[in-house]
C-alpha cells in the first residue's frame, strides 16, 4: 500500500520560510519520480514542483526561484524548501508521485501565510 505523510505545515506572515517532509512508504521510491502539489482554498489541487528518479528538478512558475525540492532516496523522504511565502501561498500541500496516484493521496500538511 503506498503511502505519503506529509509534515511541516504551519502559520507564517509574508517573506517567511518553511520546509516541509514527507515520508514515502510502499513504493520502489528510487525508480519514482516525486512532486509536490498544492491546494488552495475553494480551488483545484495543482502541481508545484518534481524532482525526478534522475536528479532533476522541475518547478512551476509560481514556484521558481522560492521554492527548492529536494529527496533522500536513502530515506525514502521527500521535501519542499519554500522561501519569500506570500498570502497566495496558502494552500494544503500534499507529496505524491509524478504522476500522482491517485488512491494515495495523504492528508497533505496545511500551509496559512497572513500578517
Amino acid at each position: 500500500q503506498v503511502q505519503f505523510v506529509e509534515s511541516g505545515g504551519g502559520s507564517v506572515q509574508p517573506g517567511g520560510s518553511l520546509r516541509l517532509s514527507c515520508a514515502a512508504s510502499g513504493l520502489s521510491f528510487t525508480i519514482r519520480d516525486m512532486a509536490w502539489y498544492r491546494q488552495a482554498p475553494g480551488k483545484a489541487r495543482v502541481w508545484i514542483t518534481t524532482a525526478t528518479k534522475d536528479g532533476r528538478t522541475m518547478y512551476a512558475d509560481s514556484a521558481q526561484g522560492r521554492f527548492t525540492i529536494s529527496r533522500d532516496n536513502a530515506k525514502n523522504t521527500v521535501s519542499l524548501q519554500m522561501n519569500s511565502l506570500q498570502p497566495e501561498d496558502t494552500a494544503v500541500y500534499y507529496c505524491n508521485q509524478n504522476p500522482p496516484d491517485a488512491r494515495a493521496w495523504g492528508q497533505g500538511t496545511r500551509v496559512t501565510v497572513s500578517s
